[in-house]
């Protein structure tokens, strides 16, 4: 079945007969892009597995039935394209950038890793401790540790609290036996997604993905996710070898599907989104120069989100800092924007995502996200007529959910020196 979109006539769906569903964008450009989106991650994995499926987007490129690790990167690279791969809570994706007289290379690449992988277990011991050491590099970033470490705390007792990179003591237990179980389990046809941005025809697309993909068996998923309820907030502080005083604030807040979800975007843009006119920055870093970092941040998933902000201050500064972020909180609760800040803040907020979709890479992992998560195509033009419909009322709104005290969780890191 083919499904042309109306508003944008260089996209084409498809669905094949083992329910694996196509989008093509077309670029006239002389790279292209294709991945294969797989609805899985940290989250569908038990507590003994935690850490598996990032494992498996490692060693899911050390040999095929037809190819060793040397014989997959080297077909892609040594024509001057790319093949890479993420983890995350609810996603696994393969994917390859590439110059478009190669898409067939690409195509038939990405098929041959993701179906015909056969996991050789002594590139299953090496690539454990590379892992291994992934998990010792992120830990020695407080950045990057105290995120994990917050969401840990927010989604306690529940699968998305898991770290998506596991633990090495589980890590270096897992068997060629629970790799292939795993992908039984959960790389299932209807949870998958094949996206392409490039400079080929949609027919010629649809035939060189038909020939390499419809062999795939039809397998339904038939297990649910565990659904989130949110719990009540926690405040805790915790000593590490750091320099600074690290901490952040936030709770449990919209899902995908919520119809919030582009209002909480724009509301934490002009709060603390990257640009260096956020609310934020202008008061804590211009203003007072506490902090050179403070950002705030929005996470959704498919039954649940996660709103926070990260500051990172002299040990000195640390209160005063918090102090002026739960001022700003209470301004955006109780003072509706005006005409003119709301029409500055979307203008931002839509030339962002318009830089974002400029690269043909972004174009297609936003668009194979978009299918495999929420069953449709978010588009540059679909997201600028949700934020064209926010009024100042809804922000205040969201603002008065998400941005309550008493629902503020707080995780810190304090110096242990």
């Amino acid at each position: 079945m083919q499904a042309q979109d109306k508003t944008n006539p260089e996209i084409f769906q498809w669905t094949l007969p083992n329910g694996l569903r196509l989008v093509h964008r077309y670029a006239d450009s002389p790279v292209s892009h294709f991945g294969l989106f797989i609805n899985t991650g940290s989250r569908d994995e038990t507590d003994e597995e935690n850490g598996l499926a990032h494992f498996i987007e490692h060693v899911i490129f050390k040999g095929t039935k037809k190819r060793k690790g040397f014989h997959i990167l080297n077909r892609i690279e040594t024509v001057g394209g790319e093949l890479n791969a993420f983890t995350t809570k609810e996603i696994t994706a393969l994917y390859s950038t590439f110059l478009s007289q190669h898409y067939p290379r690409a195509v038939e690449l990405i098929a041959d890793i993701a179906f015909h992988s056969v996991f050789p277990e002594k590139e299953l011991e090496k690539e454990k401790e590379v892992i291994i050491d992934e998990i010792n590099s992120y830990r020695d970033n407080p950045y990057e540790l105290i995120y994990d470490e917050f969401e840990e705390m927010i989604f306690r007792g529940h699968p998305l609290s898991r770290n998506i990179l596991g633990e090495p003591e589980r890590i270096r237990l897992f068997s060629r036996d629970d790799v292939i179980r795993f992908i039984s389990e959960n790389y299932l046809s209807n949870r998958m997604v094949l996206c392409s941005v490039g400079k080929m025809s949609p027919g010629r697309f649809f035939t060189m993905v038909e020939q390499y993909f419809t062999g795939i068996p039809e397998r339904i998923a038939t297990r649910e996710r565990l659904t989130f309820t949110p719990q009540g907030p926690l405040s805790e502080t915790r000593s590490r070898n750091t320099h600074q005083t690290h901490c952040m604030l936030g709770a449990p807040s919209f899902s995908r599907s919520d119809p919030r979800k582009t209002t909480l975007m724009l509301l934490n843009n002009i709060l603390g989104g990257p640009g260096l006119n956020s609310r934020l920055s202008l008061l804590v870093r211009e203003k007072h120069g506490y902090t050179y970092n403070i950002e705030s941040m929005y996470q959704s998933y498919s039954d649940t989100g996660l709103w926070c902000v990260y500051m990172g201050t002299t040990n000195g500064s640390a209160d005063k800092t918090l102090g002026l972020v739960i001022k700003e909180l209470k301004k955006l609760r109780d003072q509706p924007l005006g005409i003119l800040q709301l029409s500055r803040a979307k203008m931002q907020l839509t030339g962002q995502i318009a830089i974002h979709f400029e690269a043909n890479q972004s174009k297609m992992l936003s668009l194979g996200k978009s299918l495999l998560m929420d069953n449709r195509v978010d588009t540059l033009g679909s997201f600028n007529r949700k934020i064209e419909k926010i009024t100042a009322k809804d922000i205040l709104e969201v603002a008065n959910i998400v941005f309550d005290e008493k629902n503020l969780s707080y995780l810190t890191y304090i110096s242990s020196e």
